[in-house]
């Protein structure tokens, strides 16, 4: 009898746990749905779109004075949210393109590319075949004063012409080795560059086979009105720091764009659309209750190197590295005319940035966001310095990428609408009060490399 009651006085204590533990279970569920719904709610895409509307109004390329009137505009945008906001100079050297140029070979006019950061000259002289133009194919070549013509490949069209400069020419041009357009850069502004302009395939194996009949072609190689200086460019800040003093996590969480773009592009998508969704998750978590730190930043120069987040994460204290759990890089993701959401990381693995963003996505739209490989935005200084961060983009890029068309036009407020519920919810679930103390740190062990956006360099 004795036996009896024990095992129904057990039995009773089991459900009464497990009916306890469900309730538990329950409520929570409950509360994360309750504080989604909060963010939800608070996302306004048409605000989004007025701040693009704003700030594509003209390209803002880094060092002039529209980039800095949009970082100013930037700045009082979170000021009035009632952030302490600054603007942070930083210094660059930059590059204003060539006014003209132009190359003629055996007095026929050719339509070449020049690269940004080639400098300026007017060469007339032979041209002669300088292969891929490494240093073991100008090796045994005599190239002295002469124009070297060099095809696309195997090292960056920087080192192609310091090679050829090393060994006394006067001139280069590269020739591309797929069809369409050579559009690039030398990397960087140097002293012992030599003016270099670019020409399609067809033009180049035109040249090629002119130098093998032995024919000795004459080039005219003309560059004006390139300049090379010291700029400004900026990067915005704004923080919003733990609501519980004396509970938060002491983690950070970063979410970042960038304001600049392209010469000759209003950058509407190309960052407008990424600058402004940090305007809006500013305005949305400012009045929520977080137990991390969120930093919102906008970094100048991006499309000339990614400077203003390598300038950004070189400030960061090793305390503050070690304390940033994510970073949220926003780039591109409002075109009606490009692909589908993907998020990308510097080497193609999956970190804390990309799990939240999954889980978010998978919440809302019933499937995970894709994620892969991918540099060339700011995400990659941060991943560079081992914090986990992800890049927030549509592929493929839509067809105005880097034009003048990147108008606010081909903007989709319904895209605009579903990243910033995908990651504003991600960033929500990391933060909100009740993940106190559940801080798992996904740090990167890997280096990446520099990859910048808006050229190719090889």
């Amino acid at each position: 009898m004795k036996k009896t009651v024990i095992a129904l006085a057990v039995a009773t204590s089991l459900t009464l746990s497990f009916t306890s533990v469900q309730a538990s279970t329950s409520a929570n569920a409950s509360h994360h749905q309750s504080s989604e719904q909060t963010v939800l709610k608070k996302i306004n895409a048409e605000k989004i779109y007025q701040d693009i509307a704003y700030l594509s109004k003209k390209p803002r390329v880094a060092g002039t004075e529209a980039e800095r009137e949009a970082a100013t505009f930037v700045q009082k945008r979170l000021s009035k949210l009632g952030y302490e906001s600054a603007v942070e100079p930083f210094t660059f050297t930059g590059y204003t393109p060539a006014a003209s140029f132009s190359l003629s070979v055996n007095g026929t006019s050719y339509s070449p590319t020049t690269f940004t950061y080639s400098t300026n000259g007017n060469v007339t002289a032979e041209i002669v075949d300088g292969g891929l133009g490494t240093k073991d194919n100008l090796a045994n070549k005599d190239v002295t004063g002469k124009i070297v013509l060099v095809q696309r490949g195997t090292i960056t069209f920087g080192e192609k012409v310091l090679n050829a400069a090393e060994k006394g020419a006067a001139a280069v041009i590269i020739f591309n080795n797929t069809d369409g357009e050579l559009n690039g850069t030398l990397g960087g502004a140097n002293d012992n560059y030599i003016p270099s302009l670019a020409v399609t395939k067809e033009e180049g194996e035109k040249i090629l086979t002119s130098i093998q009949k032995g024919e000795k072609p004459s080039g005219t190689v003309k560059i004006e009105g390139a300049v090379v200086s010291e700029r400004t460019s900026y990067n915005v800040t704004a923080t919003k720091p733990s609501t519980f003093k004396k509970k938060g996590t002491n983690d950070i969480i970063v979410v970042g764009a960038h304001h600049d773009s392209v010469a000759g592009a209003p950058g509407a998508n190309d960052d407008a659309s990424g600058t402004a969704m940090v305007l809006e998750l500013a305005r949305v978590f400012k009045t929520l209750p977080t137990d991390t730190e969120l930093r919102f930043v906008t970094f100048g120069a991006e499309e000339v190197g990614l400077l203003g987040s390598e300038h950004y994460v070189s400030e960061l204290s090793e305390d503050e590295k070690n304390r940033i759990v994510g970073m949220f890089n926003l780039d591109m993701v409002g075109s009606r005319d490009a692909g589908d959401l993907v998020i990308n990381t510097a080497d193609g693995t999956p970190n804390l940035v990309t799990e939240l963003a999954q889980a978010s996505s998978t919440r809302l739209n019933g499937s995970p966001t894709p994620f892969q490989a991918g540099g060339r935005s700011d995400h990659v200084p941060f991943a560079e310095a081992g914090i986990p961060a992800a890049l927030f983009i549509h592929s493929p890029s839509e067809p105005w990428y880097h034009t003048p068309e990147d108008t606010l036009d081909k903007i989709s407020k319904e895209k605009l609408q579903d990243v910033a519920e995908i990651v504003g919810t991600a960033i929500y679930d990391r933060s909100r009060p009740d993940q106190q103390g559940s801080s798992v740190k996904k740090k990167a062990t890997f280096k990446a490399p520099h990859l910048y956006h808006e050229q190719d360099v090889k």
